[in-house]
């Protein structure tokens, strides 16, 4: 029986498999690295919307103060306390 000299057929295969699974990370990795580089371009090339300016937020106690205008309106409260509250309020 005639023995076969050189690299057994099954570790030709797993070099062959070794060297394409490499070469195909590789290209994964190329492939990545354009693609970043591609949204990187685009954002710096892309025109910057201006920034609103954002309307300040009401403070809490302006809410209170209409609703005790409200209620002097309506005759609910009565002027003093009305000016005692918006003081306490206002921190006057």
């Amino acid at each position: 029986m005639r023995r076969r000299r050189g690299p057994s057929l099954l570790a030709t295969a797993v070099v062959v498999g070794g060297v394409s699974s490499h070469a195909a990370k590789k290209g994964a990795q190329q492939a990545n690295q354009q693609a970043a580089a591609q949204q990187q371009a685009a954002a710096a090339a892309a025109p910057v919307a201006p920034v609103e300016a954002a309307a300040p937020a009401q403070p809490a106690y302006m809410a209170e103060l209409e609703q005790l205008s409200q209620l002097l309106q309506q005759g609910v409260i009565t002027q003093e306390e009305y000016d005692a509250k918006k003081k306490q309020l206002l921190g006057l």
